[in-house]
């Protein structure tokens, strides 16, 4: 072979898609290029007009365009263009510029055609854009993972033991040690009175009403003496969390680790037709997420908590190697986090006594959010009941705030260098005192103000009196929606963060301090994603944190284009899960895992897919500043 044609070839095999195509096929290829050359500022194709090649980049630069002269795309060495127009009719349907010198490669219809029909690889490539290609990419990353499509009725091996919540512990004892279980369902007559079985003789007892577990009966009944003649319902436990059996199995591994319980009725149609336990799970997947979140409440002092510091980062490192993708990291690492603030509570309260007035203590941030990674710090605050006495009250939520702040810091949840702690007297105050706080930020919005309170509308109640917590939501949801000038601000605080893309779609890199020549993907990819998100939501009046949850939210109402919202989701996840295998083979390597990467260690897909996740985050924001811009922002409401 000819040198010219073996650089024709040793070029495209670089990129996608010919990077998948076999020796013979990128032989084929560089035989029957055609080289054109055009100059900066002229015209390669012209809408309507017939297109007879694929157009590949071979040096400079080119813009592409949708018919209403529209920006769509820049392309750099590499890219392709031309092919949905002879995918199609054979016109163009993207008009291009070359935007400085470029030498193009042309490969004829024919072959192009040969490609498609022989190569799947390739006509997968060349039939989506961007945002599908990402959506593609995302699918593929996912589709091995057992715990993201077995649904939890899998895990079903017979149908729940029940008796009415009216019948007696004795009564539920004798039923449990009889059908060989650890739990029983409480139920309640239906609302309709029917009668179920053959002869309709007794009531329909379908409505779940609570649980109780061998562990109730051990420490409700055995251990405080309680007659076991006492009805079951006032041991049961009436907090009920439960899951759907069509739910998938990681959300319901998750429901039991951000609430740390055992069991979870499942319900199809409103009725129990199974118990899963925790042995169940497991079972089916070896996470040790659930084992540490039940060693972090067996625990009894700091020091033993702070021992299993080690164990956070293997069971991180562990779901990363089983493929779980970034919403369930989050909300694992999210759960922990809870977990040893939880404990560090209860600990808490054991050293100073029980607390003088109730209060609830917030996680704000990405633990909120369910979006924590294993590098983070602490945010947190606490809400107290309006029966505070700063003077009475005081020292004893100060010291339990610094007990917790320090015990987090000893496991691995650095301080916040912004203060953001319950530690902080700002962040330590009654309800009604937090209900100006939010009042203040939506109703007399000040820029400087919200750039450093945006954390705080990320937030949810983990510990204590979680209700103070819920009015506090409702309070955000209703103002904030209807409040343009706030919606404003924030979206102009949401918009101090651009995504890594140079003018010609090429990476910005850090040009000084330790991580020069690296891309932080927190802060040039998810943190500007969840900032977007959330005023999104704010608009709408969501009541999520979760940035996942509250695109679909947004998705309910007509605020984003049709398929916007879908965009976002597979940018935040793709940007999300090359940010957490970078930390995950830094521990495995022995390093101090970090939110930036060197995009030469990344692969071409990770590189490509990348930069398509950066547009659509760069295309939101242009949005965004569009749709918030002025203070003439219409409130959204639900269709």
């Amino acid at each position: 072979m000819e040198v010219e044609l073996i650089e024709i070839r040793d070029h495209m095999r670089q990129f996608a898609p010919f990077d998948e195509l076999p020796e013979d096929a990128l032989n084929d290829i560089a035989g029957h290029v055609e080289i054109a050359y055009f100059r900066a500022g002229s015209q390669i194709l012209a809408f309507g007009e017939p297109i007879q090649d694929l157009y590949y980049v071979r040096s400079g630069a080119v813009e592409i365009y949708r018919r209403t002269g529209e920006l769509y795309n820049r392309l750099e060495e590499g890219g392709i263009f031309g092919q949905f127009g002879l995918l199609q009719d054979k016109s163009v349907r993207f008009p291009a510029k070359a935007i400085e010198d470029t030498l193009i490669y042309c490969l004829p219809e024919p072959l192009f055609r040969k490609l498609w029909s022989n190569h799947e690889s390739f006509a997968d490539f060349v039939e989506v854009e961007d945002r599908s290609r990402l959506r593609a990419a995302m699918t593929q990353a996912q589709g091995d993972n057992r715990m993201m499509t077995a649904k939890v009725r899998t895990l079903i091996t017979r149908p729940p033991v029940t008796a009415p919540s009216i019948v007696s512990i004795r009564e539920a004892a004798e039923l449990m040690t009889e059908q060989g279980v650890s739990s029983l369902v409480l139920t309640d007559p239906a609302e309709d009175g029917g009668l179920r079985g053959e002869n309709r003789q007794r009531p329909d007892y379908s409505i779940v009403q609570g649980i109780i577990t061998d562990r109730d009966l051990r420490t409700r009944v055995l251990a405080t003496g309680l007659s076991p003649d006492t009805p079951v319902h006032e041991i049961m436990s009436a907090e009920l969390f439960v899951c759907e059996a069509d739910d998938f199995i990681f959300e319901a591994m998750l429901t039991m680790l951000r609430h740390n319980v055992h069991h979870l009725p499942v319900l199809h149609k409103h009725k129990p037709v199974g118990v899963i336990g925790l042995s169940d799970i497991i079972r089916h997947e070896s996470q040790s997420s659930l084992f540490l979140v039940s060693n972090i409440h067996r625990k009894h002092d700091v020091r033993s908590l702070k021992a299993l510091s080690a164990d956070v980062k293997a069971t991180f490192v562990r779901m990363v190697n089983e493929d779980a993708n970034s919403h369930m990291v989050g909300s694992a690492m999210a759960g922990i986090g809870r977990s040893f603030t939880q404990r560090l509570l209860e600990l808490g309260e054991e050293q100073l006594g029980p607390p003088p007035v109730p209060y609830c203590f917030l996680a704000l941030g990405s633990m909120a959010r369910d979006e924590q990674l294993i590098v983070t710090d602490q945010d947190n605050a606490m809400i107290l009941d309006d029966r505070f006495d700063p003077q009475a009250h005081d020292a004893y939520f100060l010291a339990l705030a610094k007990f917790v702040s320090d015990g987090l810091a000893a496991c691995g949840y650095t301080y916040c260098t912004g203060d953001i702690m319950a530690t902080n007297t700002r962040w330590r105050q009654p309800l009604s005192v937090w209900k100006g706080y939010f009042t203040d930020w939506i109703e007399k919005p000040r820029a400087e103000a919200l750039l450093h309170s945006n954390i705080f509308f990320d937030l949810d109640g983990i510990y204590g009196e979680t209700s103070l917590t819920t009015s506090l939501k409702e309070l955000i949801a209703s103002k904030a929606s209807k409040n343009a000038r706030f919606l404003a601000h924030m979206a102009r605080n949401a918009l101090n963060r651009t995504p890594p893309l140079g003018f010609f779609r090429t990476f910005v890199l850090e040009e000084d301090g330790q991580h020069r020549k690296t891309i932080n993907l927190k802060r040039r990819g998810t943190a500007p994603l969840s900032d977007l998100i959330r005023v999104h939501a704010l608009a709408v009046g969501s009541r999520a944190a979760n940035s996942f949850e509250r695109l679909n939210d947004v998705a309910a109402t007509q605020l984003l284009p049709d398929g916007v919202a879908n965009n976002l989701k597979d940018a935040l996840e793709f940007i999300s899960i090359v940010r957490i295998r970078h930390q995950a083979q830094a521990i495995e390597a022995g390093k101090e895992p970090s939110n930036n990467i060197d995009p030469e260690q990344l692969s071409a897909f990770e590189r490509r897919n990348l930069k398509d996740a950066f547009q659509i985050l760069s295309n939101a924001q242009k949005f965004l500043r569009h749709r918030y811009g002025t203070a003439a922002v219409r409130p959204i409401h639900n269709p």
